[in-house]
């Protein structure tokens, strides 16, 4: 159990930093709009599109990263099943129509931990984002 714990630790701490990086490249792709309070709201939220696929982007790179680990730990037979079996872990979805064994499976929700917590990261950045745009143009 131990080292389960360990590897899923390992594994969030990979996922917290990919995701650090790609909320940064984001805001960094948000704030070098087009001055965007002499642009149409449409295309405020042609970037706001553009930065909510960056970090989109940034969730299935995590969720890879799970299925890489479940896979090299011989959990799945194909890395597709591993991705499947991820990401409905990572969305929190718990279909349970795959399950991981006895010995992994403390992984499973540690994945989903991490999941709620990156998607909130993300769901805030996007939000700070839709915030910029409607302030712009709906000034009080």
């Amino acid at each position: 159990m131990l080292i389960n714990l360990l590897l899923g630790l390992a594994t969030m701490t990979v996922c917290l930093l990919l995701q650090g990086v790609l909320v940064v490249a984001a805001l960094r792709f948000f704030s070098h709009r087009q001055d965007i309070a002499h642009s149409a709201f449409i295309g405020g939220m042609r970037v706001t599109a553009g930065m909510m696929c960056i970090l989109i982007a940034g969730n299935i790179a995590q969720v890879a990263a799970w299925a890489m680990l479940f896979y090299m730990l011989g959990e799945f037979d194909t890395l597709s099943t591993a991705v499947y079996h991820s990401a409905v872990n990572f969305a929190t979805l718990g279909y349970g129509d795959i399950v991981m064994s006895p010995e992994h499976r403390l992984l499973g929700p540690l994945e989903a931990m991490n999941g709620v917590l990156m998607i909130g990261v993300s769901t805030a950045a996007l939000t700070r984002a839709f915030h910029e745009v409607i302030r712009d143009h709906h000034p009080r």
